[in-house]
């Protein structure tokens, strides 16, 4: 988005606005001399002033985005947060670049991001320089709606979707009761021979134009209308759009013929030709398109929708006075809520009572019900199928999981892929250009046209100005991600941001983590050998103890067995873990330690003892763990974790689509390369640290190109940020979510498949649609000039100009719709 800003910022804006940030990390004199340093080498900048006390920079005469960059290159930081509005009245790319250029006018304005799939205006700015108001005052002021927070919050996205398309249906279908007659009136001749004769006998031969004057007036001034009150005020502006383009086509039209009818004497001999039918066909067929658009773009956003709709009204709470209905806005964290067969659960929660199969496929992608009993944690939105169950709440509101899964594919839709930028650089001069193209082709056919020159260069420039499309050019991108990261999050995979479809889609390589990602991550103990001089109960239970106190898969799994056989574990104190070694605690006055080999080497303990058992289970697949007991070896441990059942076959489905695939693990080598092979993955990387696993990345990204990371641990974190895309597994850490770009909600890999398969079948389909957009105007825009009247051809119809360019948008729209069919399977 930062790119963005560097778009149209006006010299004048610039020299005329004083800009005041807040800058963080400052502390001393020096801090704040090394700041107005750093502003005041900036190319114009004037009045350069930091205040330590207030830890405030202001300045004049530069760009808000250069002045945080500069900030940031002295080592400070400019607060910034991120406001959205709802933009309605947007009907293609060059509005989308107004609303952008009006944003980033205003102070403290660091980046602008509009979507017009979406209709979705974003800004991030310096924290307290720009309010919500601000924004909205300034996106009226580029001549657009915004959606005011007391709408927004009474209506939803869907809703305002669903108004605009009843009101175009409206439009159209009182432009095209009106236009019918107009059409029969001008060309009914042309279909039964004698009409116009009888009806100049009936009407009286001066009526008829005048009747279809009255005709167009009233499609102009009513379903046109909207043309009209966007288009006029934003040519006026300099700032012309499509609206304005349509406008002048359809307005021309209806000037040119009305001129005809009332004064023709002021029209050159022979020029008067009557164009109603033109004017009324040209709004109606635009409306005809616009209305199947927003069908389509109805159903793209469909996603979010079914989405939001998942979570059900109301809840049956428990309480002292019994069971009460209530509605699911009212439950609080903590509230004990009941959930019949066939219901969907109202909120996030674990399972107090009962127990029940509950269908997860809305998050997961998963379509067979899971058990879940005492203890178990629920999802709201989740359906119950067969048993009942009462839940205590620990999610509500905006914290549950679907209200984040909504949150993401919403950012995810509203994002912006690196090629929409130069899309928005075309799109920026595109309506002003076709004014051009149609100022230059009228005076071509005034000047040089075959008689009546003033009619043929009245329809070539019409025809020029209806029949480009910039609309195309702006739904080409926006609509396709809409789309697919809505198929996405209904097969389970969550893109957090739009561009991680085409960062995916570039990857040559995939590496994952091994515990967890291609393993089951439910390790369990399948080997204890203790050494000489230790008892094996009490060194089972010492390790238990300090591994309860580890996250790490392999540690719940020792943990769990000492449990099993112990029961209660012993008190822990000092605990330290090392990521990618092990851990360290006291127990009772004594030290224990447990880890790999590394760590016992770190720690002074001699594993020589126990050395080739290690090397025999490693062997096995299985996972040696040291433990050492007041800097002595006491025991060999080995933990083994099931492979994932669909771990081979979405390997061979990745290798199938060209993917390079390799594994990332702490573990020991020989434990690595027994699971590789069963996997038949090539590239293995073992006995990593977490920075080591970085480090990796970017051996592996220098030898094939951009790659992707899976994982699902807090150590994967690293390599998540890393990676040119962090897919991370949603049954995994929050941290690992957290620095991710996608996430796969079932834990399945199978998810990585449809993952890769989607950003795929995205930017195909991107790539077809800009194609399409660009090839449709770079074609057409010609023809509608009058190209194929040089060869002796046809001069292109103001009508079927409208009727091509209201096609145009509805086919990209078309399109994209194809991918609610799109994923892959192994």
């Amino acid at each position: 988005m930062e790119a963005l800003a560097d778009r149209s910022f006006s010299p004048s804006a610039e020299s005329a606005t004083r800009l005041s940030l807040p800058v963080e990390g400052m502390s001393c004199a020096s801090c704040s001399a090394r700041v107005e340093r750093a502003l005041a080498a900036l190319p114009g900048a004037r009045d350069v002033s930091v205040n330590l006390a207030t830890g405030r920079a202001s300045l004049a005469g530069v760009r808000p985005a250069e002045v945080v960059e500069a900030i940031r290159g002295a080592g400070y930081e400019v607060p910034s947060t991120v406001t959205a509005v709802t933009v309605e009245g947007m009907s293609c790319a060059s509005c989308t670049g107004r609303v952008e250029r009006a944003l980033l006018a205003l102070p403290g304005a660091v980046a602008a991001s509009v979507n017009l799939a979406t209709g979705r205006a974003e800004l991030r700015h310096a924290v307290g320089t720009v309010s919500r108001a601000d924004i909205e005052a300034a996106v009226r002021e580029a001549g657009y709606a915004p959606v005011t927070t007391e709408r927004a919050a009474d209506t939803s996205r869907a809703d305002r979707q669903a108004r605009e398309e009843a009101a175009l249906r409206r439009d159209l279908f009182v432009a095209a009761a009106l236009a019918a007659p107009v059409v029969v009136l001008d060309m009914g001749g042309h279909l039964f021979p004698g009409f116009h004769h009888a009806l100049a006998g009936w009407l009286g031969a001066a009526t008829v134009p005048w009747l279809q004057a009255v005709l167009a007036t009233l499609v102009l001034a009513g379903p046109g209308r909207r043309f009209f009150r966007v288009g006029v005020p934003n040519l006026l502006r300099g700032h012309p759009d499509m609206n304005a383009l349509v406008a002048l086509g359809a307005g021309a039209a209806y000037l040119y013929s009305l001129v005809s009818v009332a004064v023709p004497h002021m029209l050159p001999m022979g020029a008067a030709h009557l164009y109603f039918e033109a004017s009324v066909l040209i709004v109606t067929l635009i409306l005809l398109g616009r209305t199947l658009e927003a069908r389509a773009r109805g159903r793209a956003g469909a996603a979010i929708a079914r989405l939001i709709d998942l979570s059900p009204r109301t809840a049956r709470r428990l309480d002292r006075e019994g069971e009460r209905e209530v509605p699911v806005e009212s439950l609080r964290v903590g509230d004990r809520v009941r959930v019949r067969p066939g219901e969907r659960v109202p909120a996030d929660g674990t399972v107090a009572a009962g127990e029940s199969y509950v269908d997860e496929s809305m998050i997961s992608g998963e379509p067979v019900p899971v058990r879940k009993g005492e203890g178990a944690s629920v999802v709201g939105g989740t359906l119950n199928t067969t048993g009942g169950f009462d839940l205590i709440v620990t999610r509500t509101g905006a914290d549950t999981v679907l209200a984040r899964i909504v949150r993401m594919v919403e950012a995810a839709q509203g994002g912006k892929l690196p090629v929409q930028a130069l899309v928005d650089r075309i799109t920026l001069w595109f309506v002003p250009a076709v004014m051009g193209i149609a100022a230059l082709t009228f005076l071509g056919w005034l000047a040089l046209g075959p008689a009546p020159a003033l009619g043929h260069a009245l329809v070539a420039a019409i025809a020029v100005l209806i029949i480009a499309c910039p609309c195309a050019m702006g739904l080409a991108t926006p609509v396709s991600i809409m789309v697919g990261t809505g198929r996405a999050a209904e097969r389970g995979v969550l893109f957090r941001q739009g561009a991680a479809l085409q960062a995916l889609q570039e990857a040559r390589v995939v590496a994952l983590d091994k515990t967890g990602t291609l393993t089951e991550g439910r390790p369990r103990l399948t080997d204890f050998l203790a050494a000489p001089g230790f008892s094996r109960d009490e060194a089972l239970a010492l390790a238990g103890a300090v591994e309860a106190r580890s996250e790490h898969p392999i540690a719940r799994a020792v943990a769990e067995a000492a449990r099993a056989e112990a029961g209660a574990l012993p008190e822990v104190s000092a605990f330290e873990a090392v990521p990618g070694h092990g851990v360290t605690a006291r127990v009772g006055g004594r030290v224990v330690a447990l880890g790999n080999r590394r760590h016992m080497e770190r720690l002074g303990v001699d594993v020589a003892p126990l050395a080739g058992e290690a090397e025999r289970l490693a062997g096995e697949g299985k996972s040696p763990v040291h433990l050492a007991l007041d800097g002595r070896l006491a025991a060999l441990l080995a933990v083994a974790d099931p492979i994932k059942p669909e771990a081979r076959a979405a390997v061979a489905a990745l290798r199938a689509r060209g993917l390079t695939v390799a594994m990332l693990t702490g573990d020991a080598d020989a434990t690595a390369q027994v699971v590789a092979r069963s996997l038949g993955v090539a590239e293995v990387r073992a006995e990593l640290l977490p920075e080591g696993k970085v480090e990796a990345l970017r051996t592996l990204r220098a030898a094939h190109g951009p790659l992707a990371f899976v994982g699902d641990g807090i150590n994967d974190a690293p390599a998540l940020a890393e990676a040119d895309v962090g897919i991370a597994i949603g049954t995994g850490t929050d941290v690992a979510v957290e620095s991710a770009d996608v996430v796969l909600m079932s834990g399945a890999l199978t998810g990585l498949v449809e993952a890769v398969a989607l950003s795929r079948a995205t930017m195909a389909n991107i790539r077809q649609n800009l194609f399409w957009a660009f090839a449709y105007n770079a074609a057409l825009i010609p023809v509608a000039a009058g190209l194929l009247a040089v060869f002796d051809g046809p001069l292109l119809s103001p009508v079927l100009a409208a009727g091509a360019m209201a096609l145009s948008s509805v086919f990209v729209v078309g399109n994209a719709l194809r991918l609610r069919r799109a994923g892959g399977s192994i």
